[in-house]
């Protein structure tokens, strides 16, 4: 008979959150650990954090104490990955299963992650919607129905009205700040490693070239009147969305294209980005023989006040 896997929880955000849910759901996984970054949510029952009955797992904030667990596996979820903590859950022989890295990561940057994992006799998994499934899984699967491939475009468009987070909205992807906060803020270089990662691997196995230039850049849009959001009222002249691209080119021409489209609802912005009549949505685009596009409906809420109570895709990707 198969024995449950034992799991431990790294972080305890809205994905985190949905993470620990799926683990207790799982008949074949058992959840016996979680790290907190919090004094305050540190030795207190993961139930009570996650909001349900006491679970009888206390979380903790120290990585010795998750070392010293006997576990098959941590799914590594902070908002900012760290790489000393990732290299010593590998060594201590717990396998690593995480969204916010290492889908396609270059040879120096897997170097040292390759040693721990082979000390530890563990492995280390890259998952996720974006970057992950839409901008790595799906384009590649579309590639199989079509020869001479010439470009290949991934895309997302969300409300960010339904992301139950505001500190992250406004101190980390810049809303309700000013345009030059926004755009010499975090999120840029925090978005850039996974996309990159995600150019360089559908540029590499659809085999445009080798080491190609990843081009990033950046909009962002105003509000032109107050809109409601989950960080309260953003006023005119305030960021209300937020656009970043990656495109990888191949001497001057731009064989992939990533793009992350962030807008708090679509009326009042300044320029006047919209979802256009499809919503919310992820597109993949192929050009080839055949072209092919698919639009992916589903992993964004049906409405803002859905995506409050539960937002599919934070279930997706964790």
């Amino acid at each position: 008979m198969l024995m449950g896997l034992r799991v431990v929880q790294w972080a305890t955000g809205s994905v985190g959150v949905a993470a620990i849910k799926g683990v207790l759901e799982h008949p074949e996984l058992e959840l016996v650990g979680c790290w907190v970054h919090s004094e305050a949510k540190s030795g207190k029952d993961v139930g009570e954090i996650i909001g349900t009955a006491p679970l009888g797992v206390t979380a903790t904030n120290s990585l010795d104490e998750v070392l010293a667990l006997d576990a098959d596996a941590v799914i590594y979820a902070p908002l900012v990955a760290n790489v000393e903590e990732v290299a010593a859950l590998l060594r201590s022989g717990k396998n690593v299963v995480t969204p916010v890295g290492w889908v396609y990561p270059s040879e120096r940057a897997a170097a040292p992650l390759e040693v721990a994992a082979q000390a530890g006799n563990a492995t280390l998994h890259g998952v996720g919607i974006a970057p992950g499934a839409v901008s790595e899984l799906f384009p590649l699967l579309l590639s199989v129905m079509s020869t001479g491939v010439t470009f290949v475009r991934c895309e997302e468009y969300s409300d960010l009205r339904t992301y139950d987070a505001p500190d992250v909205l406004r101190y980390v992807m810049g809303f309700g700040g000013t345009p030059d906060s926004a755009l010499t803020g975090p999120m840029q270089k925090m978005l850039n490693s996974g996309f990159i990662q995600s150019a360089r691997l559908c540029v590499d196995r659809l085999g445009f070239a080798a080491d190609p230039q990843i081009r990033p850049s950046q909009e962002v849009a105003v509000a032109t009147a107050p809109i409601d959001s989950p960080i309260g009222v953003i006023e005119p002249g305030q960021v209300a969305g937020r656009r970043f691209h990656w495109e990888a080119l191949v001497g001057d021409t731009v064989v992939v294209r990533i793009t992350v489209n962030w807008l708090m609802g679509e009326e009042n912005l300044d320029p006047p980005w919209s979802f256009a009549p499809a919503g919310t949505r992820y597109e993949i685009e192929l050009r080839g023989n055949p072209d092919a596009f698919v639009t992916i409906k589903g992993w964004q809420p049906e409405s803002v006040e859905a995506g409050l109570k539960s937002n599919p895709g934070i279930v997706a990707t964790a």
